[in-house]
């Protein structure tokens, strides 16, 4: 399962936005002691189209965990136990307040998301640095006993990344030959990974969600490479979590909102990640599945169990169009509309497959 940690300055809404995107209704602390993990639920209608055709006995949506990160307070992302939480995640959502809040103190009483988003970049960056310098010490010493092409490349690599973050450049915007980012793939280093800036607003800005990067002058933050800016009010989106679906949309055009917040979290997590959704049906189970653009059939196949990539044989494979124009798959088979593809077809977004496995 794909992972998000939470992170950001205190009192900016961090556990709230836990809250509202895993129903997990943890308590909110001003200053957290505790770490939460909980699961949110990725909402796609093509996989609820899916049940209303197949109508079987469950519908298994995709799944995304979401680490809620203690502290906040300077220093944070040095922290061990802040580090290990962080250190398998796939993405990072950077909370952000703007909104007013009289009991902050000093400098966080003011709004100003631009400086809030440095502050916690500069932990990352000084956190990487520490694990660099730790690594290259270690690298000296092994070299002057002993030559190794291998430890020489991954020393000029590791100086070559101090340097940058000596300059305030996150690792994510260095770029890498893919035989680096093996080399360095085992640091987990923080300001590597992609990063989802949320700006949590207040409800008078709820209109104008979809503009926050440019309200808050954002827009260059988003440009740079793995990153995006969206936008959140915490408090009220987290009470339209917990309404009926035949509640919710007449309270989101009340609100001024074309959707609710998951979707728009997801749905730029899953960009950053280079993430998409494909489909299993049968008659005990319809479900989706999330992989990386480009996996392979065989990937894919794993992402549903392991066993059915171990004895993979073929994939079945409907576009999701033409299997809701069939039906179902024995319909899609008779018109044509199904394809046999190997382990090595790349499996595309929306694909409708069933396996063909042998263990």
């Amino acid at each position: 399962m794909y992972q998000a940690g939470i992170v950001g300055l205190p009192g900016v809404g961090k556990t709230s936005l836990f809250n509202l995107l895993t129903r997990a209704g943890v308590q909110i602390e001003k200053y957290q002691r505790q770490t939460h993990i909980g699961v949110a639920r990725v909402p796609d209608p093509r996989l609820d189209k899916l049940g209303e055709l197949v109508r079987p006995r469950k519908v298994t949506p995709a799944t995304f965990e979401y680490v809620d990160i203690a502290g906040g307070l300077e220093g944070q992302m040095r922290d061990a136990q802040v580090r290990a939480h962080l250190r398998n995640v796939n993405v990072l959502n950077h909370v952000v307040r703007a909104f007013p809040d009289p009991d902050s103190p000093d400098p966080v009483s003011t709004i100003h998301p631009a400086r809030d988003i440095d502050a916690l970049e500069v932990e990352m960056m000084l956190a990487d640095l520490e694990t660099i310098s730790r690594r290259l010490e270690r690298l000296q010493k092994d070299l002057k006993k002993m030559k190794s092409p291998e430890l020489e490349g991954e020393l000029h690599l590791l100086a070559r990344l101090k340097e940058k973050l000596e300059k305030e450049i996150p690792l994510r915007e260095v770029e890498l030959r893919e035989e680096e980012k093996k080399i360095i793939r085992g640091f987990m280093f923080l300001s590597e990974k992609p990063i989802l800036y949320v700006l949590n607003v207040d409800e008078a800005e709820l209109p104008r969600i979809g503009q926050v990067a440019a309200l808050y002058a954002l827009e260059a933050r988003q440009q740079r490479p793995q990153a995006a800016v969206t936008g959140v009010c915490a408090r009220i989106e987290s009470e339209l979590a917990e309404l009926e679906p035949s509640e919710l949309d007449e309270f989101l055009q009340n609100l001024g909102l074309r959707e609710p917040a998951l979707h728009r979290i997801l749905r730029e997590t899953y960009r950053l990640l280079g993430l998409i959704s494909f489909f299993t049906t049968s008659d005990e189970e319809v479900r989706a599945s999330t992989v990386r653009r480009d996996s392979s059939a065989q990937k894919a196949a794993g992402a549903v169990h392991s066993e059915m990539e171990r004895g993979f044989i073929r994939a079945e494979v409907v576009r999701f169009d033409d299997f809701v124009k069939a039906g179902s798959f024995a319909a899609a088979r008779d018109k044509g509309l199904l394809r046999v593809e190997g382990k090595e077809y790349r499996v595309q977004d929306g694909d409708v497959i069933h396996f063909r496995f042998a263990v």
